[in-house]
């Protein structure tokens, strides 16, 4: 049947066009509910699962010459679901009662080790400019037309057709099933399903090797739509398919394919008709240029914070946690006084020896990177605020920072601004987006509050960074935003002593701040939230003005951050220091090392600028083999190591939410102290 030419033709052809996508996002979408409802993760390596299926896929069929139904075979269901097995045996297996927020880091993690333990187990690279075909005959090259207006490949067919049986299958499993119902038993609390006789284990294993499969298929159906495999693409089709998902409230199969359909239609339709109207209004021309490519972010941030069901709803919780035992408080404070002192003043001949060596010996190379780390350390605080200090996970600090580059290098350049001024600006700047985002997200918490923010981060990286008075344009990101360094009467920051000296003080002031905050009134409220709000609540504490407090001030410091990060490089670099999958790699870093403590932050900043000089390339192993001749032929190792280590590193977040670093500090604090406090007793 043809339709008769008009509107409805070119809707109904929209409709038809957004099915394709449509069925992406819907397959990725299940895949994120599936594993919600059977393992209580927002699981966003679902990507990087999906990559691993579809690149050995690719490497079976196109590289070894196997038969496409023996490609499928090995990737979909062998490789698959015994990745998912390993992934619940050694991670959240140990994971069930900790929090969702715990979780979410987790996944954050994998998501970043994930592809590259896959490259370098499986020596295999991205591949760009392939066609990569899919696993129906001829799937990209034979089209069907029934309704006269618009082509579907086989490829298409097999996605949408895979959708629809999944969703089906799926609703059949927990509907109809035994194993359905211990599954989301499971979820809601371990402990008490074992006491019924049910196996938890057993039955987690078979949850994570059925979405882990679900991901592998989705992986390997989505791989031809792709003109690269990339694990960067699979990552931000993730993202966009969590708005398919939000309208499932993670939990309604049903309701996450129609999203996932619905949200292809809605951008295909958008895509059909604004053209037509941009050209008859030209005032729509913005909104065609610089919208289209954010709309799954606006509709997915649109959806959290319009929809009012989501905010209502409460995290499946175990009933038994109320037997755990309360966080740990810091080291510091249960530290004996001797021990006390012996660390600080360890702490200062540590920095200035550091310091002297730095100072006198290092070269330009080292200079750059030790300033590099002061100034990550001091973004990273960021993170001690939000996260360590107000309890919340927050994706878009990179997004802050981002802000107080772009104020300096848009002060400097259109009104000849000292840069040290529009770093203030800068700072105050992303202080005000930082609070005006957390009024719309305030009812929001855990992960739907983390995905708002990812949002955001995503938002601004598809739209506002192409605009000329905020990014420069596309212009200034292909040429280079150039930042001048600040010149304060004789002192010339153009030096690069000089200007570590200037972030040195920077890092020390902020530290300050941080640490009066954290004991002051704002951390102390912080605290109270973090431990019950209600009971917050009762002696008149108010959750949102401390929530929009803890905005502010980390979207501060992460804007002052970035404004020296950029005066230091003398360019924004956008994409490589702020862009959000930069950020996810930033928040793993943190939360990995601590992020509960200033020192636990300038650590991990430390090791986020050095640990691929001094370990990977094997500096620090020259120096002790005195000679860079005597070191084992694998050096220098491949940065990607740096990735798959602190990618690893997260996972031990739920076990030690303090982090690494303030777990071995604890751990070395209780054992001197019983040894100082015996000698005492003894005396």
């Amino acid at each position: 049947m043809i339709l008769a030419s008009g509107f409805f033709e070119d809707l109904f052809r929209g409709i038809l066009q957004g099915t394709p996508p449509g069925a992406v996002y819907a397959l990725i979408a299940l895949g994120f509910v599936l594993t919600y409802k059977t393992s209580g993760v927002f699981n966003l390596a679902f990507g990087a699962q999906a990559y691993i299926s579809a690149a050995m896929y690719f490497k079976v069929h196109s590289v070894w010459g196997w038969p496409k139904w023996a490609a499928l075979l090995v990737s979909v269901f062998v490789l698959a679901p015994l990745v998912g097995l390993v992934l619940e045996r050694a991670i959240f297996r140990h994971l069930r009662t900790a929090s969702a927020v715990s979780k979410l880091v987790v996944t954050i993690g994998l998501s970043v080790a994930l592809p590259e333990i896959f490259n370098w187990a499986a020596r295999f690279s991205a591949v760009a400019g392939r066609q990569i075909t899919g696993i129906v005959p001829d799937g990209a090259g034979v089209y069907y037309d029934p309704f006269g207006v618009y082509r579907f490949n086989r490829d298409e067919l097999a996605m949408m057709a895979v959708a629809l049986a999944g969703t089906l299958l799926l609703a059949a499993l927990f509907r109809f099933t035994m194993m359905g119902l211990s599954m989301r038993a499971v979820v809601e609390s371990p402990r008490m399903t074992e006491l019924s006789g049910i196996n938890a284990n057993r039955v987690s294993a078979f949850a994570w090797a059925l979405s882990s499969t679900f991901a592998g298929m989705a992986g390997v159906l989505i791989a031809p739509r792709f003109n690269s495999l990339s694990s960067g693409d699979y990552f931000t089709l993730v993202i966009i398919a969590v708005a398919a998902a939000a309208t499932g409230l993670l939990v309604s199969l049903p309701r996450a394919l129609l999203g996932g359909l619905g949200l292809g239609w809605f951008i295909a339709v958008f895509n059909t008709f604004l053209p037509g109207l941009a050209d008859d209004h030209t005032w729509l021309r913005p909104f065609q240029e610089n919208l289209t490519p954010s709309l799954p972010f606006v509709v997915l941030f649109a959806i959290l914070v319009l929809w009012r069901a989501v905010g209502r709803q409460r995290e499946a919780s175990d009933p038994l946690a109320g037997v755990d035992p309360p966080p740990p408080a810091l080291a510091a404070l249960e530290r004996h006084p001797r021990l006390t002192l012996f660390t600080r003043l360890f702490g200062v001949f540590f920095v200035t020896v550091v310091g002297l060596v730095v100072w006198f010996r290092a070269d330009v190379l080292w200079m750059s990177l030790v300033t590099k780390a002061v100034i990550i350390a001091l973004i990273y605080l960021s993170v001690t605020v939000i996260t360590g200090m107000g309890g919340q996970i927050s994706l878009c600090q990179g997004t802050f920072a981002a802000i107080g580059g772009f104020t300096v290098f848009q002060m400097a350049d259109r009104f000849n601004m000292s840069v040290l001024a529009a770093a203030l600006i800068g700072a105050a700047l992303a202080a005000a987006v930082g609070a005006l985002l957390s009024l719309p997200v305030l009812r929001l918490g855990g992960v739907w509050l983390a995905i708002a923010t990812l949002a955001f981060a995503f938002f601004f990286d598809a739209v506002m960074v192409k605009f000329s008075w905020v990014g420069g344009g596309s212009t200034a990101l292909l040429t280079g935003t150039q930042v001048p360094r600040p010149l304060i009467g004789p002192i010339d920051f153009a030096s690069d002593r000089a200007f570590l000296v200037l972030a040195v003080v920077a890092l020390v002031v902020v530290s300050v701040v941080v640490i009066q905050l954290r004991e002051g009134t704002i951390g102390r409220t912080l605290a109270a939230l973090r431990g019950s709000e209600v009971a917050a609540a009762s002696i008149g504490i108010s959750a949102a003005r401390a929530r929009i407090v803890a905005f502010a001030v980390s979207a501060a410091i992460a804007g002052l951050g970035g404004a020296l990060l950029a005066m230091h490089q003398q360019n924004v670099n956008y994409a490589l220091n702020f862009a959000p999958i930069v950020a996810l790699f930033w928040l793993v870093v943190v939360v990995a090392l601590g992020s509960r403590t200033v020192e636990g932050a300038i650590q991990a900043g430390a090791a986020f600028a050095l640990f691929e000089p001094l370990i990977l390339q094997g500096e620090l192993l020259g120096w002790i083999v005195r000679g860079e001749e005597r070191l084992p032929e694998f050096f220098p190792l491949s940065g990607n190591w740096r990735l798959i280590l602190f990618g690893l590193m997260a996972m031990q977040f739920a076990r030690h939410p303090e982090g690494l670093v303030e777990h071995g500090k604890r751990r070395s604090a209780t054992r001197i102290n019983g040894w100082l406090e015996a000698r005492e007793a003894r005396a």
